[in-house]
């Protein structure tokens, strides 16, 4: 009698289990910002990379027509990866390339930025990943466009690609 009833208790319990753990694989918790396109960038104050200077937002956002913002790091694999998509996006005159390196050592970014080449027009450091996180990323890298206005055209997830690169030099024309 013990044994049934122990069987039945370990038959309920693993039912049990099963439910729970079948209804956590269909419910996400992980976080996602709601960002949407046409957004306003706010003004801010950031760390400048190489003088370590803090510098507000209207400094940075003069006399172009498009910005391109990339949030790097020389921990992430995919940054690494996309950073000679980036040196060519550089060479773009229409737009203005913004690097924020995110959550990184900084003596370490500066000397990936040293091997690597520096494409970016500035770079803001954001040891603490607040810059990012305002500016609508939740991972790394992202890139963004955005317009004369400050207002955000575009986003892109995940390391750049060759497509991308076309329909960046499209919204660039």
């Amino acid at each position: 009698m013990r044994n049934k009833i122990l069987l039945i208790f370990l038959f309920i319990f693993f039912v049990f289990c099963f439910f729970i753990f079948y209804k956590s694989i269909n419910n996400t918790n992980s976080y996602k910002p709601n960002i949407k396109l046409g957004k306003i960038l706010k003004n801010f104050d950031a760390i400048e990379f190489f003088s370590e200077n803090e510098i507000n937002s209207n400094e940075i956002f003069v006399d172009n027509k498009y910005y391109i913002i990339n949030i790097w790091a020389t921990w992430c694999a995919p940054c690494r990866k996309e950073h000679p998509k980036l040196i060519e996006l550089s060479k773009k005159k229409s737009a203005k390339l913004i690097g924020i390196n995110y959550k990184d050592n900084l003596k370490k970014a500066k000397k990936f930025i040293g091997e690597f080449g520096n494409p970016f027009s500035v770079i803001l450091f954001d040891k603490k990943g607040i810059l990012a996180i305002e500016l609508g990323a939740y991972a790394i890298p992202e890139t963004y466009i955005i317009d004369e206005n400050k207002k955000i055209l575009k986003k892109y997830l995940g390391a750049l690609t060759n497509d991308n690169l076309k329909e960046i030099n499209s919204i660039l024309k």
